[in-house]
């Protein structure tokens, strides 16, 4: 890539002055407290031949002695320019966008089952990593949902070469808000549903639902795929509608283009109808809940919208699984239900509660906690959701990060106990707390650990510790049994 009249050579494109090579264009833009244009030096110095930033770090870039370039739009042009560098990857590759406060991941994951059954060599990105064909693509990443521009289109690069035709991403609302998917054209892109979640980042409720609703502009995606039980939902389409978007399409339980008529539990799953432009017809998917059930068919109609074969998509649905997302874990027949699920908002708490069925007898038991260094507003509503229908909450620590973790306890504590009904225990130490809510539950109980899911970690005062929600589960079970049968003795 030859920046314009500069006759300057660019080979490769960061905003991180620690990950210059040579021949990189360095982005300086501005953070949190500096601005990235004071880095510019140490960039030139590891190699940077050039340098793209917004008009006050232009002082401060220019002094690094190479080419300049200044746009009103610095995050824009990064993505410009990132993808021109890559080769315009997008250009080759359908590409499906999904975009919602809760159900990003799930129904990404349903929708890569659901296209590599239909034949498509699939590329998924998001929360739970990135994935080409079902195998892992190894990454140093963070828990960045949606990469920064220059490291997705080096990664859409890299998938394009390997052979994906296709690629399932979740699109945040930070990645729509930073420009991150600028310059991306979506085949088809779905909108979930907007909750509580990010006010940490997004000043207000409103400024939250706008960023996502880029994602849906017409020059962004050819076909959007609206959930209208969703309020929000409801505002998108008729604002598409009246915008006159090339092709809205609706999903939900009403009069829609892609309908889910009913949603009954089948074994650990759910079975399906739905109602759709070839007609209705009866599928099976693996999660629970009805709100599982609304993901598989957001997927099912992103899958037709893209000229997919039914049965083959439906074929793909029936066999997904999604790792932390309503996971059973499965332990012996003396043990309650478990399952591991990344709920970490008001509303997917209250869904995970909902999907929950015990036996006769049998109680729901929830293991919950709210992450550090994040929206503390949303913290005692999370209790409550919890503490809303179950009959024990125990209160833990989630990722504290940098914050006290008993402040954060008490908040979701007053949360839960203002709720009134299930009993609240606060309950420091995370497999501390798992122990807990396994002793006494019995095989009709369901207990719920929430707002981990996947993750492999626990962030406490900037340390990254091993932890594994489904690992602990099995250990602290494994434990209680042993202690059991020593006290049988």
């Amino acid at each position: 890539m030859q920046l314009p009249a500069r006759g300057v050579e660019v080979t490769g494109i960061t905003l991180d002055s620690r990950t210059v090579g040579a021949g990189d264009l360095y982005v300086a833009l501005p953070g949190m407290k500096v601005h990235g244009a004071r880095f510019a030096a140490q960039a030139v110095e590891h190699g940077a031949v050039a340098v793209l930033t917004d008009p006050s770090g232009r002082e401060l870039a220019e002094a690094s002695g190479v080419p300049v370039v200044v746009a009103e739009d610095a995050r824009d042009a990064m993505a410009d320019a990132a993808a021109t560098l890559f080769g315009l990857p997008t250009h080759q590759l359908v590409m499906f966008g999904i975009t919602g406060t809760n159900g990003k991941t799930t129904t990404t994951l349903l929708l890569e089952e659901a296209l590599r059954a239909a034949g498509r060599r699939v590329g998924t990105i998001g929360t739970n990593g990135f994935r080409l064909d079902g195998e892992e693509l190894p990454s140093t990443r963070t828990t960045v949902t949606t990469p920064e521009s220059p490291d997705l289109q080096a990664l859409l690069a890299v998938m394009l070469e390997r052979g994906a035709d296709s690629v399932a991403m979740e699109v945040s609302s930070h990645a729509l808000a930073l420009q991150r998917v600028d310059h991306i054209g979506f085949d088809v892109a779905g909108f979930a549903n907007l909750g509580r979640d990010h006010l940490d980042f997004h000043p207000t409720m409103e400024d939250y639902f706008e960023a996502k609703a880029r994602l849906f502009e017409a020059d962004h995606c050819r076909v959007a795929v609206v959930n209208i039980d969703d309020e929000h939902g409801r505002v998108l389409a008729e604002r598409l509608r009246g915008q006159g978007h090339p092709r809205l399409v609706t999903t939900g339980m009403g009069e829609c283009d892609h309908r889910l008529v009913r949603a009954t539990p089948e074994g650990p799953g759910s079975r399906i109808v739905y109602r759709g432009p070839q007609g209705e017809r009866e599928f099976t998917i693996d999660l629970p809940g009805e709100y599982n059930a609304r993901n598989a068919v957001m997927a099912l109609a992103m899958g037709l919208e893209a000229g997919l074969d039914e049965d083959r998509l439906v074929a793909g649905l029936a066999r997904a699984q999604v790792p932390g997302r309503m996971q059973l874990v499965r332990l012996d027949e003396q043990a309650p239900t478990v399952y591991v699920d990344f709920a970490h908002t008001p509303q997917a708490i209250e869904q995970a509660v909902r999907s929950a069925r015990p036996g006769p007898g049998g109680r729901i038991v929830v293991v919950v906690g709210a992450g550090g260094d994040r929206d503390r507003a949303k913290r005692a509503p999370m209790g409550a959701a919890a503490a809303t229908g179950t009959q024990l909450v125990v209160v833990t620590d989630d990722n504290p990060r940098n914050e006290d973790p008993a402040r954060i306890r008490s908040a979701v504590v007053e949360g839960a106990q203002g709720a009134g009904g299930a009993e609240v225990v606060e309950q420091a130490g995370r497999a501390a707390a798992i122990a807990r809510a396994l002793t006494g539950a019995g095989a009709a109980d369901v207990v719920l650990v929430l707002g981990k899911g996947h993750e492999k970690g626990q962030t406490v005062e900037g340390t990254v510790h091993h932890f594994d929600d489904v690992q602990v589960v099995r250990e602290q079970w494994t434990a209680l049994c042993a202690g059991r049968q020593e006290e049988g003795r």
